[in-house]
């Protein structure tokens, strides 16, 4: 397994190679992808990209955690997170990569 990372610049790269649009034009068209989504999940909107996968915002509770280390009662403030489950089609496509 390699430690790589995909980056915005390697998305807006990759798009500059296979569309053709100018490196600036990839970059602008990258963020502006990127701020959609930000702004639709900050909204409580989910964001489904097809055969990728699906980001939602979940509303946390506030619960009572426990610290392993000394068994003292933590309160945990109620939170918002961020989930993504992917689509079955990625899932497949992740284990046939393992497999190889």
């Amino acid at each position: 397994m390699t430690d790589k990372t995909l980056t915005r610049m390697d998305l807006s790269e990759a798009i500059f190679r296979e569309v053709g649009l100018s490196r600036n034009d990839a970059a602008q068209l990258v963020e502006s992808v990127l701020d959609h989504m930000s702004d639709a999940l900050v909204n409580g909107e989910h964001v489904k990209i097809s055969s990728f996968g699906t980001f939602s915002v979940r509303d946390k509770t506030a619960r009572v955690g426990r610290n392993p280390k000394t068994g003292e009662e933590v309160p945990i403030n109620p939170r918002r997170v961020l989930t993504f489950r992917p689509s079955h089609l990625m899932k497949d496509r992740v284990a046939a990569g393992n497999k190889s």
